[in-house]
């Protein structure tokens, strides 16, 4: 696909993103061709949607997709899903909210279901994350430009600039990453996925305290990224669980393996 192909198609997800979200966006991404993008450009559409996913704030259960698509399956049905602390979850395509953290999302807890290969889930949850990144660390940016103390804007104090520079780090060091890794390569989309879950938990805590108190309330965007956050660095395993997970592998082989050719 030729880059201005690109840009069209991002304009027509974006844009569709902004007008619906969950079981209305599934349907709108299936009337954009989302399942033929998946079969056919899935290396362009996975990176594209889920990024967009995360910035507009929009939500669908399409991780289903590219879950069953990896396992071999059709797509547009629903199946169980690893969650942190061993615990399994079905990401409804239709349905009442159920979580009890993002009450945005039909998650449901259910039995532990069949092990089906989750390394391309993984990635594009690691797009997904680094997408929510992004729109926190523009939350904050705006903030501190707009907000004046001791007659300037905050953005000119060093405190704020240091946590918005490592906040920006810890998202391009993420987005890096997922650029290196291919969906076929298991180990690499696990790290991947807990650089970006824990370049978004870095990111949220950063912009909570650049935002202040106005970045509790119900009426501000910011509480709102951080549920999504927290459910999806849970899914497939939390950053922490696969740190550990990758620590113990490296020893168990006695080598880490290269990831990209430097």
């Amino acid at each position: 696909m030729d880059p201005e192909a690109q840009r069209m198609l991002a304009v027509a997800v974006r844009t569709t993103m902004i007008a619906a979200s969950g079981a209305k966006l599934d349907a709108a991404l299936a009337d954009l061709g989302w399942l033929d993008m998946l079969a056919e450009i899935p290396d362009i559409a996975i990176p594209l949607v889920f990024r967009l996913l995360g910035e507009t704030g929009a939500h669908a259960p399409i991780l289903n997709d590219v879950v069953l698509r990896a396992a071999g399956r059709a797509g547009g049905g629903a199946l169980p899903l690893p969650f942190a602390g061993g615990s399994w979850v079905v990401w409804e395509r239709a349905g009442e909210p159920a979580s009890a953290l993002d009450p945005e999302l039909p998650i449901h807890r259910v039995p532990a279901g069949d092990p089906v290969p989750f390394a391309a889930g993984r990635r594009a949850l690691g797009w997904w994350l680094v997408g929510t990144g992004r729109a926190m660390l523009s939350l904050a940016r705006q903030h501190a430009l707009d907000r004046v103390q001791f007659g300037r804007p905050i953005a000119s104090f060093q405190a704020v600039r240091h946590r918005l520079a490592e906040t920006l780090v810890a998202i391009e060091g993420a987005e890096a990453t997922l650029r290196q890794t291919d969906e076929s390569d298991e180990f690499a989309c696990l790290l991947a996925k807990a650089a970006a879950g824990q370049a978004a938990l870095t990111t949220a805590r950063h912009c909570q305290q650049v935002l202040g108190g106005i970045g509790f309330t119900a009426e501000h965007r910011l509480h709102h990224h951080v549920k999504r956050v927290l459910i999806l660095d849970g899914l497939l395993g939390s950053a922490r669980e696969l740190t550990r997970e990758a620590g113990a592998t490296v020893v168990a082989n006695g080598s880490a393996p290269r990831l990209a050719n430097l």
